[in-house]
């Protein structure tokens, strides 16, 4: 991106953005922010536009059934699944409509091997779009910068802030001040609620990035998107642009926004099983965790890698990724690399924050196997579930003796 600019305002950072997301593969055009519908936050053209081409049976059965209305039942439908069912699961299990004998899929996300060309032409379908300057309350005119949709739903929100006028701290104090799920008397806020909203939102100036999946008013956390800088905070210097830049470069390309929304974000549940938050990979753990999966594929099983995580950057959610990565990745020739995946942790702590990342980034029942005394000795535990085809297995420290043990029993049969 260009150094030279003509105004260093937010709307010409806004303007940039844009054009460098459509030359990466998202849609804009003049004029989108009219055709957003803020009573149900939707971008209602795209999602109709992906049911046709994709599914187009079941859109002919929606026009049947409703004629004229068929956009707007749809549309009904997905904001009802959306405040039930929450953004990410709408996405990833599709949506029931009355009529429709299967359920009504809202993206295609790439899978773990190779796609077939049914699969592909659906890749292909999807449509990422930004818009800028969405008008979303209820009761006024408020503003945010920049929206981004898939196939008509609201991923990510972001607001911009040019730093020779502000910096990233006044993106983050709007979002605090005046970005409110629940306006005071007014009506509730589709587009900023927890779950059935945006999934993540973004506060962006020319030099850092902030992030948050939750917004609580004055009690919303931010945490940093930063790619750090000579081993301390912030950015490094970039002479060809923003210092940003990495976010729309690398984040938001088209195949990287999908992946992330279809493998690593996942939801938090507390004790009776309700979601208490919703886990958004920050930018160190995307590039180690893709990092790792790209010299694994190059250089085949056997490597030695280090990370080095600080304290509270998130290192438990990194361990459970990088396992659930390794457990289904393939090679150039689509042989699967591993057959388990053997997480080993130092404290008992560690090892029961592991098992729970582990089961909500899975999300799968029967893929983690952790080894304790709860049943039975370690060893046997262990060698079960190995010899068992577990996907991933998780042991302690102490642990990993029987675990080498249990190995080299299944590699002498």
């Amino acid at each position: 991106m260009s150094t030279a600019r003509p105004l260093h305002t937010e709307a010409t950072f806004e303007r940039e953005v844009c054009e460098h997301l459509v030359q990466a593969g998202w849609l804009h055009a003049a004029g989108d922010a009219a055709k957003y519908d803020r009573a149900a936050a939707l971008f209602p053209d795209d999602l109709v536009a992906w049911v046709r081409a994709t599914q187009p049976q079941a859109w002919e059965s929606l026009e049947k059934s409703h004629g004229a209305r068929a956009q707007a039942v749809l549309v009904e439908r997905v904001r009802k699944a959306l405040d039930t069912q929450g953004t990410l699961d709408v996405l990833r299990q599709g949506v029931d409509v009355m009529g429709l004998r299967a359920k009504l899929q809202l993206v295609q996300f790439k899978p773990a091997m190779s796609l077939n060309e049914e699969l592909a032409a659906r890749y292909a379908a999807n449509r990422l779009r930004v818009v800028q300057q969405v008008k979303y309350a209820q009761a006024n005119e408020n503003c945010i910068d920049l929206v981004l949709f898939v196939n008509g739903v609201p991923t990510a929100t972001i607001e911009l802030k040019t730093d020779f006028t502000q910096s990233v701290a006044d993106a983050v104090e709007q979002y605090k001040r005046d970005r409110l799920p629940r306006p005071k008397g007014q009506a509730p806020e589709p587009l900023l609620q927890f779950l059935g909203g945006a999934l993540v939102h973004f506060a962006v100036s020319s030099s850092e990035v902030m992030m948050t999946t939750k917004l609580d008013g004055w009690a919303t956390r931010f945490l940093p998107f930063n790619q750090g800088c000579e081993g301390g905070k912030g950015n490094p210097p970039n002479a060809s642009g923003y210092q940003t830049a990495y976010l729309w470069d690398e984040v938001l390309r088209t195949d990287s926004w999908l992946e992330i929304l279809g493998r690593y974000v996942f939801v938090v549940h507390d004790k009776k099983k309700a979601p208490e938050a919703l886990i958004f990979p920050r930018y160190h753990q995307l590039d180690a965790t893709r990092r790792l999966q790209a010299a694994v594929r190059r250089d085949g099983a056997g490597g030695r890698y280090l990370i080095q995580h600080s304290a509270g950057s998130g290192k438990t959610n990194s361990i459970a990724w990088t396992a659930h990565f390794l457990s289904e990745l393939h090679d150039v020739r689509q042989a699967k690399l591993f057959d388990s995946v053997l997480v080993v942790s130092d404290r008992t702590v560690i090892d029961k924050q592991l098992q729970s990342a582990l089961f909500q980034a899975t999300r799968t029942t029967g893929v983690v196997e952790s080894a304790t005394n709860a049943a039975g000795s370690k060893s046997q535990q262990l060698a079960e579930a190995l010899s068992g085809g577990k996907k991933i297995v998780v042991c302690t420290m102490q642990t990993f003796p029987h675990a080498l043990e249990a190995v080299r029993e299944l590699a002498a049969t």
